[in-house]
């Protein structure tokens, strides 16, 4: 007990020495080891404080979401919604969908958003799908659609090369609908989508504009829905139409539009398909069903016949025609067909088996062979027959290639027909990003995990039951019931959202006795917990004044009391503590008629401070300028000849003009405040003109005096526009605003070339945009093309020659190295030199001689 009373002192909180965490380990040092049976019961006490305080943290929560929003006037709004429906002659019962939906956004807490599973409040952003009409916040359907892109995109990156992709899509939470990248919404709209950022409203319907809906009604009638802007699906179109029966033999009646197909119940009557015998089915939609009587039908050879359902008169038999041709020599084979057999085919054009030659023989002869290459593609694609036009198949391909294998990392040589498979596995993850392929020789499209998922779902209770996947998982599926305090009244809620979601309010009343000086309870519904304040009229007599308290009830309120005990330190949590009091009633608030001291207003003070003072508005009497008022605060006014001019104690016109100024004018007038009109602006403004080279200026009153075409042509410099037209030409027209005008009227001359480029000539710029100008190369340009080309190849031969001695003067140059040999060898040697070739010794001769022949030639073709 000892060591408690002194562990609470001074020394031993470490918060109350100044010295952080330095100084309290100093004192931690010079202090006895505690005992175990003091650590023991620390730990205990940190324990049980750890857990009151997560008790008292659910607890909070759980009320702070049952009273998060008041609860609307449902009857009277959805019986505004309703009205003009109900007029028409819409019930009710005819509602379906809509109903529930509109129950759902009336209850507090029913309407949950799938993607973050928290509850859907009344002033959220949401959009709403338009197929399955869930509604999500905003800011979460946004980041939902870009992460489904994104991760299309990702899955995109992975693919092979040749794969393209320029449509993304994202899918609805809920009903898997469908939509463009450009449809994710960017604006929060009302549920008939014509007003944006519709407020909150508390007799109106939560996220709508209040007014008429006005959608056309599906299916697709000419009316448009009567419900005020609604959640859901709109309701049945509940006017009134004349329609006839399916089969139009009763008069017309009236009925609902939306169910104005009615039977008569009498036989259709109407003739079927047959053409012989009439529909005996009772007054039915649709087409009339097939005729189910049989009768006797020929085939169409009308060789034979056979009783058949009336409905399906033409049948064939089994039967070849048979018939002789006109060739004479050939029979029909075709199976019972109806009208003549025509022409023998063999008589029209046949062509060889490779194709390439067609013949038109006598039926009787055979297409020859057209001895030609066959050429026709083998099995592997890449090459073709190399055998002669011939009758039988192809064959294979039996050409040595060299394969990369599927995932190109390996290559090999083999037969063109075979395929090539390495034993690599693929090292890349699957769609789902969070397996390996391990396909041996992938091509890069890894096939899809068929892994179960088992993430954690946002619910927390539930795993993902699909297969492995890329991206968030989608929103469970399950739901759960919150039932109010006596369990009568229940609400599904998506999985999850238990916890979170208010219970809903029960119908009946709350039978608790008051605690007040009120004989009874205000009317409520049963509720949790303690029953709210009461909020009836205290009505008790107040002093002096007699008036009777129209506080709301104080007799029995809760307060709370003042905790004199100090936390031991920072594990030590102190609890408030509440108490049930009875207030004294308040003073006297009964409004009397209480005139300010500058007679600006009438106001109704209440009865315990009801003395004339300042209403702090401004004084507000015209000023001698006749332009300003006295901005003074409300203050008696003294020596005023009237109640709207000023006083002695009035302040004085120091101001400047604060007149307006023209439309477009930005500067101030230049005298101080008088009456009257100001004088017209004399300041210049700086204006850039349409092409953007000078800056022009123009007085102001003539600038925010002019028109919108006057305004156009101040703003011309007069210079020739520098634009360009699209031919690349300079625009002829001014400077002025927008595209250069008539682009098409540019008669630029533009020069044109022969394909040699010797011929050139000029042509209108119109006339080459159209593509009329083509320059042809004349007798000329074609001499002077053969000329280059004899030049050339004269060139090559004198090349050569020259290459010829270079080579013969090498050898020449090797031989001389060895002239110490014997005298045999070098006669010899003499000999094999002598014996060279004609064209070493004599080239140049042979050159000059090819260069006269040359020039003569060209001379006899000038």
């Amino acid at each position: 007990m000892n060591s408690l009373q002194r562990g609470r002192g001074r020394g031993s909180n470490p918060w109350n020495q100044g010295g952080g965490r330095d100084g309290h380990n100093q004192n931690r040092a010079v202090k006895k080891k505690p005992s175990a049976e003091f650590l023991a019961q620390t730990k205990f006490q940190e324990a049980q404080a750890r857990l009151q305080a997560s008790v008292q943290k659910h607890i909070k929560q759980e009320y702070d979401s049952s009273s998060e929003e008041e609860e609307l006037e449902s009857d009277s709004i959805l019986g505004s919604v309703l009205q003009l429906y109900s007029q028409v002659g819409g019930r009710s019962e005819d509602l379906g969908r809509t109903q529930r939906f509109l129950e759902d956004v009336f209850q507090s807490g029913a309407a949950s958003c799938l993607i973050c599973i928290g509850s859907v409040k009344r002033n959220d952003a949401i959009w709403s799908c338009v197929e399955c009409y869930c509604f999500f916040h905003l800011a979460c359907i946004q980041r939902w659609a870009k992460d489904s892109v994104a991760h299309q995109k990702q899955a995109l990156e992975d693919q092979p090369q040749g794969i393209v992709v320029t449509r993304f899509k994202w899918a609805c939470p809920k009903c898997r609908h469908d939509y463009e990248q450009t449809d994710t919404p960017q604006r929060y709209c009302c549920f008939c989508g014509r007003t944006e950022d519709p407020p909150f409203h508390p007799w109106l319907t939560p996220h709508s504009c209040g007014e008429r809906c006005e959608k056309a009604l599906q299916p697709i009638c000419g009316h448009n829905c009567l419900l005020l802007c609604h959640p859901g699906p709109c309701a049945p179109c509940p006017k009134m139409v004349k329609t006839t029966c399916f089969c139009g033999n009763q008069p017309p009646r009236l009925q609902r539009c939306s169910n104005k197909s009615w039977s008569c119940g009498s036989h259709c009557g109407r003739l079927l398909g047959c053409g012989r015998h009439e529909c005996v089915e009772v007054c039915h939609p649709a087409e009339c069903p097939p005729c189910p009587k049989t009768s006797v039908q020929s085939c169409e050879c009308g060789q034979q016949k056979a009783l058949r359902p009336c409905a399906d008169p033409k049948w064939q038999c089994e039967q070849k025609c048979g018939e002789v041709l006109s060739c004479g020599n050939h029979k029909c084979e075709k199976v019972c067909h109806f009208g003549s057999c025509g022409p023998c085919p063999l008589t029209e054009a046949r062509s060889c088996p490779c194709g390439k030659t067609s013949y038109i023989l006598p039926c009787t002869q055979e297409i020859p062979t057209c001895g030609d290459t066959c050429g026709r593609t083998l099995e592997c694609g890449a090459h073709v027959c190399s055998r002669s036009c011939h009758r039988d198949k192809c064959g294979t391909c039996l050409e040595m290639v060299t394969k990369k294998c599927r995932c190109g990392l390996h290559s090999k040589e083999l037969p063109c027909q075979k395929e090539f498979l390495c034993e690599t596995k693929c090292k890349r993850t699957k769609g789902c990003m969070r397996h390996p392929c391990n396909r041996k020789c992938s091509d890069g499209n890894c096939l899809p995990c068929e892994k179960p998922c088992g993430r954690t779902l946002r619910c927390g209770n539930h795993k993902c039951a699909s297969m492995c996947h890329r991206g968030p998982c989608y929103p469970c599926p399950l739901t759960a019931e919150v039932k109010c305090h006596c369990g009568l009244t229940v609400l599904t809620v998506p999985c999850g959202r238990k916890k979170q979601t208010r219970p809903p309010r029960c119908n009946k009343p709350c039978r608790i006795l008051p605690d007040c000086h009120h004989p009874s309870r205000e009317t409520h519904r049963c509720h949790f917990g303690d029953c709210p304040p009461c909020q009836q009229v205290c009505g008790k007599l107040l002093e002096p004044c007699k008036h009777k308290c129209p506080a709301p009830c104080h007799s029995a309120v809760w307060v709370k009391l003042e905790e004199n005990r100090k936390p031991v330190g920072p594990w030590d949590k102190v609890q408030s503590q509440v108490e049930l009091k009875a207030l004294p009633c308040p003073s006297c608030k009964v409004p009397v008629a209480v005139t300010c001291l500058g007679g600006h207003e009438t106001c109704d003070w209440p009865c315990y401070i009801a003395n004339p003072t300042s209403c702090q508005r401004r004084c507000g009497r015209m000023l001698a300028c006749g332009n300003h008022t006295c901005n003074l605060l409300c203050h008696r006014v003294e020596q005023a000849p009237n109640e709207v001019a000023v006083g002695d104690n009035c302040e004085q016109c120091e101001l400047g003009c604060s007149k307006p100024r023209p439309e477009g004018c930005v500067h101030a007038c230049l005298k101080r405040c008088h009456p009257g009109d100001c004088l017209p602006c004399s300041q210049m403004l700086r204006v850039q003109c349409h092409c953007g080279l000078n800056q022009l200026y123009v007085c102001c009153s003539e600038w925010t005096s002019s028109s919108a075409d006057k305004k156009q042509s101040l703003k011309s410099c007069g210079n020739q526009c520098p634009k360009n037209y699209e031919c690349g030409h300079r625009c002829r027209a001014p400077c002025h605003p927008g595209e250069c005008p008539d682009p098409e009227m540019c008669r630029k001359k533009v020069k044109q070339t022969c394909p040699c480029r010797r011929l050139k000539k000029e042509f209108p710029c119109d006339v080459v945009r159209i593509g009329q100008v083509k320059v042809e190369c004349d007798d000329v340009c074609k001499q002077k093309k053969d000329e280059e080309m004899k030049i050339t190849e004269a060139e090559k031969l004198r090349k050569q020659l020259e290459e010829e001695r270079r080579n013969q003067e090498e050898v020449e140059k090797f031989q001389k190295k060895f002239q110490a040999r014997k005298k045999y060898r070098e006669r010899r040697h003499h000999e094999e030199q002598n014996s060279s070739s004609f064209l070493a010794h004599y080239w140049y001769f042979l050159v000059g001689l090819l260069g006269v022949m040359l020039a003569f030639y060209y001379m006899i073709l000038l």
